[in-house]
């Protein structure tokens, strides 16, 4: 039973550092990002200047929704792209 509970507990904590993998955030942030008619690379120097250590073709992959956005990648595409985080994480 103890180690369900340290199962649990793992998963929450896991949570907390990134959002799960999501095609539609992706999508959602390649939207904001055309609608500021901004590049990928653009956006990926924004990041870095906010302490985010990320690459074009890794940020690339976030648009894809082939990799995870971390809870500090998140938070500095809001400010970025001037959005909410409903509009970043709504879903279709």
């Amino acid at each position: 039973m103890k180690s369900s509970y340290v199962g649990a507990k793992r998963k929450e904590i896991l949570t907390v550092n990134k959002i799960i993998l999501d095609k539609d955030i992706g999508k959602n942030i390649r939207a904001l990002r055309k609608k500021k008619n901004m590049k990928q690379d653009e956006i990926a120097a924004k990041l870095q200047l906010e302490g985010v250590d990320i690459s074009r073709s890794t940020y690339a992959k976030i648009e894809s929704g082939n990799r995870n956005v971390f809870a500090k990648e998140l938070i500095a595409l809001k400010r970025i792209l001037n959005c909410t985080y409903e509009q970043i994480l709504e879903g279709k």
